[in-house]
């Protein structure tokens, strides 16, 4: 096994171009579980964080550029980005433990390509977008189309996810992550749910995304569900609705960390709490 370590985008493309099996690592902390566990045996290991460019946070025609080497804890010590996008920074910031906060990064999380991603949901109800770079140039993605299934990604021949771009924050607008756990940290998701929405000046719901984690292959982004809010105040009675339909949008499976019907009406009581954050963060309450 070789251990490469470039310092562009295009050294990195070709390495990866040249060798179907080697493996990119940002954070390393999925991969080196996994080459632990004999689950994977690359033949080329090829770290992106000597590539100065994916290893910052930046301010972009009014949203924010994040590298793919970027760790979460480096985003939760980033007042401004928390300021617009605290959903998605509290999720990134539920990865692992502190230690594993320190490596973790928002492009490992999702072309890690698990069902139960905590960053996942909430990017995808932020609008983020994935820039992907490969042998054909580089192209943006909607970060709800990388994962194609359980640990599978749309990923190309020799193509890796150098940044997530997170869109300007619309005005009178809120985003909030929540999960259920069997334990109170260092757990995957047994149940995830994001939820954004924007408000109009009579304070209704104006524009809603609302995300299912860990209730399917990958994550569900369900119109069902923010049609529920849509034109109305987020009143008991509407989110009652969305609980309804995030109930019936989950499609899980039984295991030993919980059965269907369980997960299903988890799903609903977090669609509804989650609501309740972001619908308070874009009246500026929370």
């Amino acid at each position: 096994m070789r251990f490469e370590t470039p310092t562009s985008v295009d050294q990195a493309v070709a390495l990866l171009a040249a060798d179907p099996e080697a493996r990119v690592l940002a954070g390393g902390t999925d991969l080196l579980v996994r080459l632990r566990a004999g689950q994977v045996a690359p033949s080329v290991i090829i770290d992106i964080k000597r590539i100065s460019e994916m290893t910052v946070i930046s301010q972009e025609d009014g949203g924010w550029r994040i590298g793919a080497a970027v760790p979460s804890a480096e985003m939760n010590e980033h007042a401004a980005l928390k300021a617009d996008w605290p959903g998605v920074v509290e999720a990134a910031d539920l990865i692992g433990s502190t230690q594993i906060q320190g490596r973790a990064t928002l492009a490992g999380n999702l072309c890690n390509a698990s069902p139960a991603a905590d960053s996942v949901p909430a990017m995808v109800v932020a609008g983020a977008l994935a820039r992907i770079a490969g042998p054909n140039g580089t192209r943006d993605v909607a970060v709800q189309d990388i994962p194609s299934g359980v640990g599978k990604t749309s990923l190309g021949k020799g193509e890796l996810v150098t940044s997530i771009y997170l869109p300007p924050k619309p005005a009178h607008s809120g985003d909030a992550y929540l999960r259920f756990i069997p334990r109170s940290e260092m757990d995957i998701a047994v149940v995830g749910c994001g939820v954004a929405v924007a408000l109009d000046d009579q304070g209704k719901i104006s524009a809603a995304r609302v995300a299912l984690g860990a209730v399917a292959p990958t994550v569900i982004l369900s119109q069902s569900c923010a049609d529920t809010l849509i034109g109305t105040t987020g009143d008991d009675a509407a989110l009652d609705a969305l609980a309804a339909a995030a109930t019936a949008e989950a499609k899980p499976i039984d295991d030993k960390r919980g059965t269907i019907a369980f997960r299903k009406d988890v799903a609903g009581v977090l669609a509804k709490r989650a609501a309740k954050i972001a619908i308070a963060r874009a009246k500026g309450e929370a």
